[in-house]
């Protein structure tokens, strides 16, 4: 039998959006649509949350997901990459005994992910016998080709490939970028990581363009509360 774990990080110290991971989003704490869509999923022996921060405990426990031991202190700075807390949730678990097999790492600020996006990714890393991670990810907007850099001094823009403007989108391959929601990996590769990890060797499972906001300002979190009431008329 596959035992899988699903961790969600959830640091208490942001600061754009204060307790962003548990900020009011559209009727309930941010973190409870990431807890349900792994819950709902099927996936996973244990749902844990790694936080340093005894309000959101409060928070996750009174939706019912109790957590079994807080994160190190050592791992909740500005500054700590997320391959390390992993390895942190699995060492600790493997101490008492318990030994998981797959590691999903689901984001507390993805209310727009829903449970059949994670079981694709699970069909996606089974079907390749977990013999590679699987990041998801998204295609960007419009083509990287037509990216401009703005100069901070009189706002002046300079292409970044010129005479790519003139090319239609259609006629460019599309490009995509990580998603910011979820990856699964053999739980092997997290004991064995070393400091950041790496990004390469991933398969990408696509999510489609609405799924996917990078909340990490006010403007952010409109923009997705808009989509979710859109999606679920509420």
């Amino acid at each position: 039998m596959i035992r899988r774990i699903a961790i969600i990080p959830a640091r208490g110290g942001s600061k754009r959006i204060p307790d962003k991971n548990i900020r009011d989003f559209c009727g309930k704490p941010m973190i409870a649509y990431a807890l349900n869509a792994a819950k709902d999923s099927g996936l996973f022996e244990v749902i844990h949350v790694s936080t340093d921060s005894q309000r959101i405990v409060d928070v996750v426990e009174h939706l019912g997901f109790p957590i079994d031991f807080p994160r190190s202190a050592e791992l909740a700075d500005d500054y700590t990459p997320i391959m390390p807390v992993l390895k942190y949730v699995l060492e600790t678990y493997l101490s008492r005994g318990v030994i998981f097999d797959q590691v999903c790492l689901l984001m507390a600020t993805s209310p727009l992910v829903e449970a059949e996006d994670i079981r694709g990714a699970s069909e996606l890393y089974d079907k390749n016998r977990g013999a590679r991670p699987v990041l998801s990810i998204t295609s960007y907007p419009v083509p990287v080709e037509w990216a401009y850099r703005r100069r901070r001094a009189d706002g002046g823009i300079t292409p970044l490939q010129p005479g790519m403007f003139a090319i239609r989108s259609q006629d460019l391959e599309a490009k995509y970028y990580d998603s910011g929601c979820f990856a699964f990996f053999p739980a092997q590769y997290v004991l064995n990581s070393e400091g950041a990890g790496d990004d390469g060797n991933f398969i990408g499972y696509i999510l489609p363009k609405y799924k996917v906001v990078d909340i990490d300002a006010e403007e952010d979190l409109i923009l997705a509360e808009a989509i979710y009431r859109g999606l679920h008329k509420t």
